[in-house]
């Protein structure tokens, strides 16, 4: 038994809607088995779902099929995370280091900030 890769990522919610699972794949930000593939790539028992977010690549195990999309919950009978704790590392050292680089909700630099910084990179 297997099931499209697409729809696979959709139904053990690695991705909020099938159509940006598709988008991800295309786009190679999810891998089969280390591999680029298509959307419509079958997914088998054993296969490994490579997910790359950012900096970091998160690494599953599929434990079995499904043919619909399932809870929360359920996830971890169908997929198994073997991410390495480094890669995990990765990704929370780039989140602290986008929250030090300009605060949230503080929108993008005005023309004044744009003066300020070019000011300080050119008598740096």
């Amino acid at each position: 038994m297997s099931t499209r890769l697409d729809k696979y990522v959709w139904s053990v919610r690695l991705a909020k809607t099938r159509s940006q699972a598709a988008d991800a794949i295309s786009k190679g930000k999810v891998k089969l088995n280390g591999e680029n593939v298509k959307p419509a790539k079958d997914v088998k028992i054993g296969d490994e779902i490579n997910v790359i977010k950012h900096t970091a690549t998160f690494t599953f195990k599929v434990l079995n099929i499904l043919d619909r999309r399932v809870g929360a919950k359920l996830v971890p009978d169908y997929l198994l995370d073997i991410t390495p704790e480094e890669e995990i590392e990765k990704l929370k050292i780039f989140q602290v280091s986008q929250k030090s680089y300009r605060q949230h909700g503080t929108g993008k630099p005005s023309k004044k900030d744009r003066r300020d910084l070019d000011d300080f990179l050119e008598n740096w």
